[in-house]
């Protein structure tokens, strides 16, 4: 093991449109040190993804209303801004780290903190 753990940007992005999971994930990196932004759905989180540049993790639910899930998500994410970390979660499906776009991880619900920080820090 590396004696420097892996560098994580410090702006994350949280999709999720279930209150009390959002709010979960929230305080877990909050607690972390991250700086957080929510939103409830993929459509929320592009016109952020396009107005700012300091977003360095999307972590986003699978299973999402609107007009393209989580998955649809990380792939046009990772197509347009490929140094974006990429974290999808989903308690209906597994998905294995080689589905996720880019290198992403995949993290199970009901997730840990640790898996969740873990899962960002090996996300490509």
């Amino acid at each position: 093991m590396s004696p420097h753990p892996p560098v994580v940007p410090n702006v994350v992005l949280v999709v999720e449109d279930e209150g009390f999971v959002r709010m979960v994930a929230v305080d877990i990196l909050q607690d972390e040190g991250f700086t957080v932004l929510e939103v409830a759905t993929a459509d929320e989180a592009w016109p952020i993804l396009e107005s700012r540049s300091d977003i360095g993790v999307l972590f986003t639910d699978v299973n999402m209303p609107g007009s393209m899930d989580g998955l649809a998500l990380a792939t046009r994410v990772a197509e347009r801004w490929p140094r974006i970390r990429l974290v999808l979660t989903s308690g209906r499906q597994g998905l294995s780290n080689d589905e996720v776009p880019d290198h992403g991880q995949f993290v199970q619900k009901p997730y840990r903190q640790r898996d969740l920080m873990s899962a960002i820090s090996h996300a490509g």
